[in-house]
């Protein structure tokens, strides 16, 4: 059975909400904590696919990754482990996995040859690792206790022209602590005060001239950056002695001493701006080979420009821009003004400005930036949000020479995710895209658009219909332009496609279409206190003009891709938790969360006014999970519930009655699902198996054919068939450990399924499935299967199945 074989065709999966959670390797590759998972996403692909690959392994939400090398990874979770990677041919593989802190860990450091791992446990752990062929070795150097205050940022650096290392702690207790070590353990040397909040961010730039200091960056959650010089003492009386006016310096520094403790006796009134500006120079000494040598470590700068707390920091691999990101949504660029370069060497103050700030100018955005970094040896800046997903923009080559100022920057697509566990999914009626909906309270449609490569399409989000106020639980397409969807509120809410999203698709090719569709409303927005999307009529039609032959970025999508809501569905007296549609698109049910016979009902409602369609579909106990119509002419509603029944209802002309029930499986019937030929349906349980039922044709009675048993709870279940005419068909179960199972089946026989294929959590997910579904296509051996996780991915799957 080894000619079956799968591939991943799209991963939608959005970034923590860890500062220290995505890295970019020196090849454009960008590995970034998603859920418990790692996403892969190579920057530099050709048709700009998204996230390739996913690699499980964590058991905590993934907070920190680091590349070592460009084969080289480490990462971190918020269960104090931290995992070594290493690629090997095309396959990345854990060398070393190790509980590094029982608390959860905040920041992860690279150096040389060692590792370092700051944790909310109040210390830092120095480990040195060994490599091997295969497997790495680590072992512990040494650890930092910070006497009660959190690591939320490290840097380390080589000091200048000397082996010795350099390492600045930021955390909790709004000081930058310099740590030395020449041999040995790393020992305290000074403290740099000045910022006022917690500080999130340091990076160290490595002089690029000898004559130039090491230069440290310090970004607060205060709103600012500072800059600190580090350069050699000895070098720095060597210059104060050829200005004769400085030379009182170690007077000035005895005076400023004494100056600063007059204005810490005059309280705070007396801060500049309430910003104290400290220019005393801290002395470290360090053993070195010729005995010992002397550093200072001055202020230099003071970078204002953000409104709110700095989140990262990182200097381009070109060393004079330094790239910062913070939680007003904004990204600067800072580089120094080039005109200050006056005669003395550069340790004098230059003027930092602002060269370029992307992101939403003054928008406080939900959350704004979590984190950023450069890509593509520095001519790519991105930063990824508090919703997840990432914003890119890419410089273009410009006429002017090596100015930094006049440079040009166009934004570029980025990659994005629900950034909580998906709860439902569902391919519109012919399958040209997907609809998911999480408890990130959005609702996203997926699509395939037409690249470069005929037969590669690219997958990506392609609009975002709905951003709520409720945690989304399923959404069900009621015709090419029309879906509905069920949030944690008793209403079921329909949407319109709006003019701007037919426009897309049009241009897109995701979708064949004539050139007019009637009319329809622009776009839509959200009225000030609000909660449904309002159509926005035909404002200015430059929006179609404007409109680039491109899918929306995240800005975009985040703001200006909803759709209008038509209609409220109204009856249930709970939240809503399941929705369905049936084949015929003329029938919409619904099911809400119960406790009691008089909540646990299925109502169903025509979808051509939203009226009922006969009374209430009574008899389960407690929640429906999932209600399924049956093909071709839905003439039975299937119903599975907590209460570990199933039931089914048969068409009249007045509604559904009811005709059978079962209890049979011992616990929760999460998912159920036809058969596309409407012969047999399957259920799926937490007693981990899944039956096959059919009716008896001699008895009418519906009884099980088939129990497939699991080492896990199956959560989901989905059939799909070779084609019109074909004899073969196929199951997939999700469990809930993330994996999926295909099993075969022979018409002739309902009742033999033969397992073919087990998608592992390489592939798959790490976590509960909570759907899975088939693609509508014409090859009747490579099937696409859409499947969305609690650990919050949404994946496309080509399976190829063999060919008899």
């Amino acid at each position: 059975m080894s000619e079956s074989s799968v591939s991943t065709a799209y991963i939608s999966a959005s970034t923590n909400r860890f500062n220290h959670a995505a890295d970019a390797s020196t090849s454009s590759l960008i590995a970034c904590g998603s859920g418990k998972s790692i996403a892969l996403w190579n920057t530099q692909d050709t048709d700009g696919k998204g996230v390739f690959q996913t690699l499980p392994g964590h058991q905590g939400l993934v907070t920190c990754v680091r590349f070592v090398a460009s084969d080289t990874f480490a990462s971190a979770d918020d269960k104090g482990t931290v995992r070594y990677w290493r690629l090997f041919g095309t396959e990345w593989r854990t060398t070393v996995s190790m509980q590094a802190h029982q608390q959860p860990i905040s920041v992860l450091r690279t150096f040389d040859k060692i590792l370092l791992t700051g944790s909310s446990d109040s210390s830092i752990k120095i480990w040195e690792v060994q490599r091997g062929d295969v497997n790495d070795e680590v072992k512990e150097l040494q650890t930092i206790s910070l006497q009660g205050y959190y690591p939320l940022s490290l840097a380390l650096a080589f000091l200048p022209s000397s082996e010795a290392i350099i390492l600045a702690i930021g955390g909790t207790d709004r000081k930058v602590h310099i740590w030395t070590r020449s041999d040995g353990p790393f020992i305290r040397s000074v403290t740099l005060s000045g910022h006022e909040d917690w500080i999130r961010a340091l990076a160290f730039r490595a002089p690029s001239t000898p004559n130039d200091p090491l230069v440290l960056a310090s970004g607060s959650q205060d709103g600012t950056i500072r800059l600190w010089n580090v350069e050699s003492f000895i070098k720095m009386q060597a210059q104060s002695q050829t200005h004769t006016k400085d030379s009182g310096d170690d007077l000035s520094d005895d005076l400023l001493d004494a100056f600063e403790a007059s204005l810490g006796d005059l309280g705070a009134d007396a801060e500049e701006g309430g910003r104290q500006i400290s220019l005393k120079r801290h002395i470290l000494t360090v053993k070195s080979s010729s005995g010992t040598q002397q550093y200072s470590i001055t202020f230099d700068a003071l970078l204002i420009g953000h409104e709110a707390g700095v989140t990262s920091l990182s200097w381009s691999p070109s060393n004079m821009t330094l790239l910062s990101t913070s939680t007003d949504s904004s990204l600067i660029l800072w580089a120094p003004s080039s005109i200050v370069s006056t005669a003395y060497s550069s340790s004098t103050s230059s003027i930092w400005i602002n060269i370029q700030r992307f992101g939403d100018v003054g928008g406080q955005r939900l959350g704004g930036f979590i984190g950023g970094l450069w890509s593509n040896n520095g001519t790519e800046a991105m930063a990824w949000g508090w919703s997840g997903g990432w914003r890119r923009w890419r410089r273009i080559a410009s006429d002017s020479h090596g100015g930094t100022a006049g440079e040009e920057w166009e934004e570029v697509g980025a990659i994005s995710g629900h950034s909580g566990a998906v709860k439902g999914l569902d391919w519109s009626p012919k399958g040209e895209y997907l609809v998911s909906v999480g408890l990130d309270q959005t609702t996203r449609i997926h699509g395939a658009i037409t690249s470069s490569a005929p037969e590669q399409s690219v997958w990506h989000e392609l609009s975002r219909p709905q951003v709520h106020g409720y945690d989304l639980m399923g959404a069900a397409w009621l015709g090419p332009w029309t879906f509905a969807s069920v949030a944690d509120e008793k209403v079921a809410r329909v949407f319109e496609a709006p003019r701007n999203f037919v426009e897309e698709v049009r241009v897109l090719e995701v979708k064949d279409l004539a050139e007019s569709d009637g009319d329809r409303p622009a776009t839509a927005s959200v009225p000030p206190l609000g909660l449904s999307n309002k159509a926005v009529g035909d404002a200015p039609s430059e929006l179609d003009i404007s409109r680039p032959r491109r899918r929306p970025f995240e800005g975009e999508l985040a703001s200006i891709t909803l759709w209008p809501e038509i209609e409220k569905v109204f009856g249930h007296g709970y939240e809503s938790i399941t929705i369905s549609a049936s084949n015929s698109l003329g029938l919409l049910a619904t099911a809400c969360r119960a406790t009691s016979p008089q909540h646990a009902v299925v109502r169903v409602y025509t979808t051509a006014g939203y009226q009922p369609f006969g009374a209430p579909l009574e008899g389960h106990s407690l929640t429906v999970t999932r209600i399924a119509f049956s093909p071709p002419d839905d003439k039975y509603v299937l119903t599975v519930s907590r209460d570990r029944t199933w039931r089914l209802f048969e068409k009249k002309e007045n509604g559904y009655l009811p005709i059978a029930a079962d209890k049979s499986h011992g616990r929760i019937i999460w998912d159920c699902a036809w058969s596309c030929e409407g012969d047999l349906f399957a259920t799926a349980s937490r007693d981990k198996t899944v039956k096959i039922w059919k009716q008896d044709s001699d008895s009418a009675r519906w009884g099980a054919i088939t129990t497939m048993k699991f080492e896990e709870a199956a959560t989901a279940v989905a059939f799909c068939s070779a084609g019109a005419d074909a004899q073969k068909r196929w199951l997939a179960v999700g469990l809930e450990t993330g994996e999926i199972k295909i099993y075969s089946n022979l018409m002739s026989t309902p009742g033999q399924w033969t397992p073919v294929l087990t998608i592992n959590s390489n592939l798959a997910h790490v976590d509960q499935i909570n759907h899975l579904a088939w693609r509508a296509t014409d090859n009747p051996s490579r099937k696409q299967l859409a499947s969305c996780s609690e650990d919050g991915t949404l994946k496309v799957l080509i399976v190829q199945f063999e060919v008899d």
